[in-house]
């Protein structure tokens, strides 16, 4: 990672964390275990790749970075939101995130629920509130995407057909599916809620870049799957193997881990190639797939 890219990316964790430290309801504000909960599942931890890649795509429209920022916080609490539902007994069942307990282990079930349901409210009540483009039309068409990337025909309902998956063996197309869905989903919005708080993209332009946030979204399920097989418990810090233990299809499951490795290149390529019709203000987003690809944990 290059100094320029690593002093990047901090000045990025630095601005959504600050963000988000500002916009979370104070511990002491009632219901008090409800919001302490919040701020334990979301400050303090993660690489906050979604919101890098907003930021990215951003820097690509000429987009204002106060606009993007709203919008990768916003993404970024629909993320934790989903791992905390994720982490649920009904789920799967873990003790473990981000190097810490998890939600329902550090407080409860109820109050992990309540978590979840609250960071999801809150996403859409940031992403009204704040004027993130020139044009009232295309911010109600931005909520309406991030909507969509969270419910049943994107995270949500990736999440559904993973649960239904257990035990099963799927085809590669099928995983694909799956993943476009489950991950991808809420990383394709992230790239393009920050490309349209811009106004330098046409319809092209913006076809283009979906197909790189497809490439990357699946690319950073296999990398994760992979790090599953691969990695320590420590270094991830959430349980690892969990993938193999509950016996869920994965790439690495149908691929295997050379496989797996090369698909997990062919999709960065793929993803690369989409950017070749832009010019310089791409590199952010090409220094942020090569993070993804390339991560440890």
């Amino acid at each position: 990672m290059s100094a320029d890219f690593q002093n990047w990316t901090t000045s990025c964790q630095a601005r959504i964390e600050t963000f988000l430290e500002a916009r979370l309801p104070a511990i002491d504000c009632v219901p008090e275990r409800l919001h302490k909960a919040m701020r334990y599942s979301v400050l303090g931890g993660g690489k906050r790749v979604r919101p890098l890649l907003s930021f990215a795509a951003g820097e690509l429209a000429g987009a204002n970075v106060e606009r993007v920022t709203t919008v990768a916080a916003a993404v970024e609490l629909i993320h934790a939101y989903s791992l905390v539902h994720d982490d649920l007994p009904c789920m799967d069942d873990d003790i473990l995130r981000r190097g810490k307990p998890t939600c329902h282990i550090e407080f409860d079930e109820a109050t992990a629920l309540l978590t979840g349901d609250s960071l999801q409210t809150l996403a859409f009540e940031i992403m009204a509130e704040k004027r993130l483009t020139d044009e009232p039309q295309t911010q109600l068409e931005m909520i309406a995407q991030l909507a969509f990337a969270s419910g049943s025909r994107g995270m949500a309902g990736g999440q559904a057909f993973d649960l239904e998956s257990i035990g099963k063996t799927l085809s590669l197309p099928e995983l694909e599916y799956m993943h476009i869905h489950k991950t991808g989903a809420l990383i394709r919005a992230a790239v393009m809620l920050g490309a349209r708080c811009g106004n330098r993209l046409n319809n092209d332009h913006l076809a283009k870049l979906d197909h790189f946030a497809k490439c990357v979204g699946l690319a950073f399920q296999v990398v994760d799957d992979l790090l599953d097989a691969e990695a320590t418990t420590a270094t991830l810090g959430k349980t690892a193997g969990k993938d193999a233990e509950n016996n869920k299809p994965t790439y690495v499951s149908i691929l295997g881990i050379s496989e797996a490795r090369e698909l997990a290149q062919k999709l960065q390529y793929d993803a690369d190639q989409a950017l070749n019709s832009f010019d310089d203000g791409a590199s952010r987003l090409r220094q942020v797939t090569d993070f993804i690809i390339k991560r440890k944990f």
